[in-house]
């Protein structure tokens, strides 16, 4: 009789591993076949969801073998910040560092003195912030810190493969919220970490299986079929987002678009370099114009009220479906500002997406 497991793992081919759904099953090796070619990984591995591939990811290392500083990059995922809080720092007791921008860019000669300074074991950043959109060198900076000797990880959520693979940039960890783009339509939740390291995958597979991160059979079915459609549908958001940006940009009841491909925005031509001018995401964030803040709040409620039946107010982002969010409730406490929505750009017709921005905006000034 065959053992159940062995100690070296032919990933994802071994079907010795298909005895129990939480260990392995064939539908999510299916998908993480997938993502690997997207990626241009030697592994990847799907979870139940986004924050549950942060924690999979960040759970690889023994603490007593990671004993240095673990440095986090503050514009990051807003769950990802909590997990840190609360369990990397308060359960685990391990030392982070966060490295915050100059306002609207990260510095790149201030993080070379901090890694110095602070000799990290980990890295961890995404490539363009939320809500902010703040992009980055992301080549120089994963140099940089694997010169130091860091272990280098990425959530690349808000890229995607399609416009950036960062292991080709010599990141060991590319982390995403499956829920989002490489799923993109809303009705499923999954997330996924990708790498080269035969013994990071070994470390994750262990840990996905003890603690029951593994990714539903229905899901990764339905993940296939949707996988199929990743570039097509991408190659459309970032080129709505694009002709919608330049559209707020000169609406008179705007006041302010971030957005990365606009050359008004900070970090245009840390984008432009990164993505090579292919794109640059599908998420808009604008500020409505208004004489005091509260006429702000008054303006983005109103707005949010003309679009409700065509762009509905949901708490998530990378849908084929447009959809927004306020940037106050969300973020009051480090962003409070009243006027300013997020727009997550779908694939929909573009002109009909800027009819429907364009009416909303002039019935609200």
């Amino acid at each position: 009789m065959k053992k159940a497991f062995k100690d070296e793992i032919d990933y994802p081919r071994d079907p010795e591993l298909y005895i129990y759904g939480r260990y392995r099953n064939p539908n999510v090796v299916a998908a993480e076949n997938m993502i690997m070619k997207l990626e241009e990984s030697q592994w990847s591995l799907l979870t139940q969801s986004g924050l549950a591939a942060i924690d999979t990811a960040l759970s690889i290392f023994h603490v007593k073998e990671n004993t240095g500083k673990w440095l986090f990059f503050s514009e990051i995922y807003g769950g990802t910040n909590h997990f840190i809080d609360k369990v990397l720092t308060k359960r685990r007791g391990i030392d982070i560092v966060r490295f915050t921008p100059d306002v609207e860019k990260y510095s790149l000669e201030k993080f070379e003195k901090l890694l110095k300074d602070a000799n990290p074991s980990v890295v961890f950043f995404e490539a363009i912030s939320n809500p902010m959109l703040i992009a980055i060198n992301a080549e120089e900076f994963i140099k940089l810190a694997k010169k130091q000797g860091a272990i280098v990880m990425v959530d690349n959520t808000f890229a995607t493969p399609f416009l950036w693979k960062p292991l080709k940039s010599n990141a060991d960890i590319v982390i995403h919220s499956v829920t989002k783009y490489l799923a993109g339509h809303g009705n499923i939740s999954a997330g996924v970490l990708s790498g080269n390291n035969p013994d990071y995958l070994k470390a994750a597979i262990e840990y996905r299986k003890l603690v029951g991160h593994m990714l539903s059979p229905d899901d990764a079915a339905r993940l296939c079929d949707q996988l199929k459609t990743f570039e097509l549908r991408m190659d459309k958001h970032c080129k709505n987002a694009f002709t919608l940006a330049k559209f707020l940009n000169n609406h008179k009841a705007i006041e302010k678009v971030l957005f990365p491909g606009l050359k008004s925005h900070p970090t245009h031509t840390e984008a432009n370099g990164l993505f090579n001018g292919k794109g640059y995401g599908a998420i808009i964030t604008f500020d409505i114009a208004g004489s005091s803040n509260h006429e702000k709040s008054k303006r983005c409620n109103s707005f949010i009220e003309a679009v409700k039946d065509n762009i509905p107010l949901v708490p998530t982002l990378g849908d084929a479906d447009t959809i927004l969010m306020p940037i106050e409730p969300v973020w009051g406490d480090k962003f409070p500002y009243p006027g300013m929505i997020r727009l997550s750009v779908g694939i929909e017709d573009v002109e009909f997406l800027c009819n429907v921005l364009g009416n909303a905006l002039d019935s609200v000034i």
